[in-house]
């Protein structure tokens, strides 16, 4: 017998070599989000990498919030991000760690710097430093205040943390290299002022550290070992290392970073930035609206962690870029529900059908499987009276080629109960069919003698003097089908610069609400079996024939509201077989 290969990636293949080669005893990881906003699916993947590797290796994950940027962040992101880490099955038994109690220490190792003139206060304009940068192909130009005395820096920057200069007027800049080919190396931005109320340090301090430079400060003193990352953090490495091998004498640790692809989904914004412009500027109701790819989205859409975790798991940890098919996410999900989902009746665009010979005011209560692979899961009742309704899609007059569902003469049997004939229809003004009468067949009860008659459709079906009320909201990705160059365009945006990058603008921006899909979410109101009034908000149930639904918080005791979380139809599926 063949021993099973064991799964690994090349992160873990370094870690490995570090460890073998003693390098490192130990591997300590750390999740390292931003409070300036929810988690959304592109996430995932370096949480699941963080908290999956130090698991792997018998090590421990920190939490720690980068909040270096008091005028985005907030305590509601702060809980909302534990409450989605929980919620994927994760827990920091690292610790829980803010960028903000390093305070102290990252103004200590700035100001050490400066006394070593490797730090230095410029008081040019944020244009000014933009300009002076260069380019790409172009070097950058010193500053006129590079080299001022590290005695007049180091009294500025106490000037700067006592308040005593406006926002803008200066910061602390990294003295490094304004000619390295690397952007990045060119005396980047060590501090700035802003006169903001922080969410855990209120009006202590008024100037802020950057993210570049207390980021790895952060992962030294907390002495992980690896820090794993995205790709676009790739060019910041040499500047990663800078920071901690200046500050070593002042730092516990000495981390690694590891750069790995980012995830980018087609038909959907993977960028923090993008995603809160769309709720402040009232194109979703929320961080939760269930169109978003924020965690809080598509737990409230009914998403299953365990389908997400299945969906990281198979893209896997590489180092090149690419673009994921959505329809793999939708398919995880689908097969976790297609495994749990009990299953029930919901008719969402109702069509009345009257059985002309049931008799009036006759039920009949027919007993329906939970789940056809689950016995287990035991039944349920659904009530057959003279009036149903059926799907409006499932009932034409002249039936279309290859049209297994109800016309006129034709027969189908309606789910788990009895084989019926539509003989005519009423119809309005429009033409458009208002209600249908058919007939019986009372010798084909499922269950009876009958029973075995075959006819070719199947349909489901809902009492229509025995139901209850549902909104249902039918989803369609936010973003229009478009290139893969645009997809690329609206996936750039989480940028290195962490935090204190701006906000998008401008053609991409513009671009970006262009593509919004004005078809995104269809709400339908129709009728579902009774059976579903104990149904409680997160449940997720299978509508037969129409997808997997979750019910949903804005959910009334007089109108209930379900979310559908994916369809039955499997894209993905269909294009492995092909």
């Amino acid at each position: 017998m063949e021993t099973p290969v064991k799964k690994t990636n090349f992160i873990w293949d370094i870690i490995e070599e570090d460890l073998r080669s003693g390098r490192y005893q130990r591997v300590h990881t750390r999740f390292p989000p931003e409070p300036n906003g929810y988690l959304h699916i592109g996430h995932c993947k370096a949480l699941v990498a963080d908290f999956l590797t130090a698991e792997r290796f018998g090590g421990l994950t920190n939490l720690r919030f980068d909040d270096t940027n008091p005028a985005k962040e907030e305590t509601e992101f702060v809980e909302g991000i534990q409450e989605d880490i929980r919620w994927l099955g994760f827990d920091w038994k690292g610790g829980l760690f803010f960028a903000s109690e390093y305070y102290q220490h990252c103004y200590d190792i700035a100001a050490d710097w400066i006394r070593r003139d490797l730090a230095y206060v410029d008081q040019q304009t944020p244009e000014q430093v933009r300009l002076s940068r260069g380019t790409l192909t172009e070097p950058g130009r010193d500053s006129p205040w590079r080299n001022r005395p590290a005695e007049e820096s180091l009294r500025l920057f106490e000037e700067m943390k006592a308040g005593k200069h406006p926002e803008g007027s200066m910061i602390l800049r990294m003295k490094i290299d304004m000619k390295s080919p690397n952007i990045n190396l060119r005396d980047p931005a060590m501090y700035r002022i802003l006169f903001k109320e922080h969410h855990r340090t209120g009006s202590e301090w008024c100037i802020y550290p950057m993210y570049d430079f207390a980021h790895p400060i952060g992962d030294a003193l907390e002495k992980i070992t690896h820090s794993l990352c995205s790709l676009e953090y790739e060019d910041h490495r040499p500047l990663y290392e800078w920071v901690v091998d200046h500050a070593q004498n002042m730092l516990p640790g000495s981390p690694r970073q590891i750069e790995f692809s980012r995830l980018n989904l087609t038909r959907t914004i993977m960028s923090k930035r993008y995603l809160r412009m769309l709720v402040e500027g009232g194109y979703v109701s929320g961080w939760d609206d269930p169109r978003m790819p924020t965690l809080c989205a598509l737990r409230r859409r009914g998403y299953t962690p365990e389908g997400i975790r299945d969906f990281v798991d198979r893209i896997g940890l590489a180092k090149a870029d690419s673009v994921v098919d959505l329809a793999l996410l939708e398919h995880c999900v689908r097969e976790n529900l297609g495994a749990s989902a009990p299953r029930a009746m919901a008719v969402l665009r109702p069509l009345k059908l009257v059985l002309t010979n049931w008799p009036e005011g006759q039920r009949d209560e027919l007993p329906m499987e939970n789940h056809p692979d689950h016995p287990e899961m035991g039944t349920h009742t659904a009530v057959l009276t003279r009036e149903l309704y059926i799907e409006r899609e499932d009932f034409m007059e002249v039936p279309a080629k290859k049209y297994f569902r109800l016309f006129l003469g034709g027969e189908v049997r309606l789910k788990s109960a009895y084989i019926i004939r539509a003989d005519r229809c009423d119809k309005d003004e429009n033409g458009e069919v208002t209600c249908v009468y058919g007939t019986v067949d009372l010798d084909t009860r499922n269950g009876s003698e009958g029973a075995n008659r075959k006819v070719k459709g199947t349909l489901h079906w809902v009492s229509a003097t025995e139901n209850l009320p549902v909104e249902a909201r039918l989803y369609e990705p936010l973003l229009v089908e478009e290139t893969a160059q645009a997809e690329e365009a609206v996936a750039e945006a989480e940028e290195p610069a962490g935090e204190d990058a701006p906000v998008p603008a401008g053609t991409l921006k513009k671009d970006l609400i262009k593509r919004l899909n004005p078809n995104s979410v269809d709400i339908c109101r129709g009728y579902m079996e009774t059976s579903l009034g104990g149904a409680r908000v997160g449940d997720k149930f299978q509508f037969l024939r129409m997808g997997y639904f979750c019910k949903d918080p804005d959910s009334t005791q007089e109108l209930a509201v379900f979310n559908r979380v994916v369809g039955l139809k499997d894209s993905f599926k269909k294009e492995v077989q092909a």
